[in-house]
């Protein structure tokens, strides 16, 4: 059985790494035959991630698993810093009626937007690589790989299309709240389980916060604002498509709300407490 399992995991890798080599001889395609030079900043995405992996692994420590959570972090600490920059940047130039009209979000392209979402997409191109190479994931169908192919599809289609680049800066303000996943995961990792450490209890207010804001009310917002101009898309795919990955982030936030519920209770429990007390 598990040999069987080992030969699954092998195919399953295989066919993932084979859409990640597809999607990177596509983007080098843009570059170089279509002189996309813009996507260049995907391919910069993914080489700075990589080097960091190499830093961390090289000065801190040779866990895959703890080199990628680091690099997760970093990658939601320069996303979340960029989008939040993008986002007041725009509110102060045209104001929060203007700049959430449905032609802003659709068709247009705030400063830095382009290329805060190329450096996204690389890491997430990045992040698949690892994964695979570490084989940092398990089940017959990862789900970690497979969010990861969507989002691949979905930010490159947008990216060399150049619509709803807006809309999908909005949705990686979820980053946010992927800070505080990665810091509470790196800590474990690194034997910091006192959960009545005054900086853990902050660690967890912070995480519930931006759990509720930045993902949970967000998301629910975009899709939102998706339905209310569903009149405004014009015959295509992006409408379908756009409301179906919401469906699919909104389904995902409640599974993370709940396993997030219980790894808090079992973090706050007095067993866990006195067992790290011992």
């Amino acid at each position: 059985m598990g040999r069987t399992t080992g030969q699954n995991q092998n195919k399953i890798g295989v066919f993932f790494l084979a859409t990640l080599i597809l999607w990177f001889v596509s983007i080098l395609f843009e570059i170089l035959f279509n002189k996309r030079s813009e996507l260049l900043c995907v391919v910069g995405g993914c080489f700075f991630f990589q080097t960091a992996n190499w830093v961390i692994r090289y000065f801190a420590s040779r866990d895959p698993l703890f080199v990628n959570t680091s690099v997760s972090l970093l990658h939601s600490t320069i996303t979340s810093s960029s989008v939040v920059f993008i986002l007041v940047n725009q509110w102060l130039e045209s104001g929060s009626s203007r700049m959430f009209e449905h032609s802003q979000l659709f068709g247009g392209t705030w400063p830095w937007a382009y290329a805060a979402l190329c450096f996204s997409c690389g890491y997430f191109a990045y992040d698949q690589w690892d994964m695979l190479n570490y084989r940092l994931y398990s089940g017959w169908i990862p789900a970690i790989l497979v969010h990861h192919l969507i989002l691949l599809i979905c930010f490159t289609l947008a990216l060399y299309r150049n619509v709803t680049i807006n809309y999908l800066i909005l949705t990686l303000i979820c980053e946010l709240h992927s800070i505080f996943l990665h810091v509470r995961k790196v800590r474990r990792m690194a034997g910091l389980r006192d959960a009545k450490s005054i900086i853990i209890r902050i660690e967890w207010v912070l995480n519930w916060v931006t759990f509720i804001t930045a993902r949970f009310a967000a998301h629910i917002l975009i899709t939102a604002k998706l339905i209310l101009d569903a009149s405004k898309f014009e015959k295509g795919v992006e409408l379908p498509l756009a409301l179906f990955g919401m469906a699919g982030m909104n389904l995902l936030n409640v599974f993370l709300g709940v396993d997030l519920f219980n790894a808090f209770r079992k973090e706050k429990s007095p067993r866990n407490s006195n067992h790290h007390h011992e």
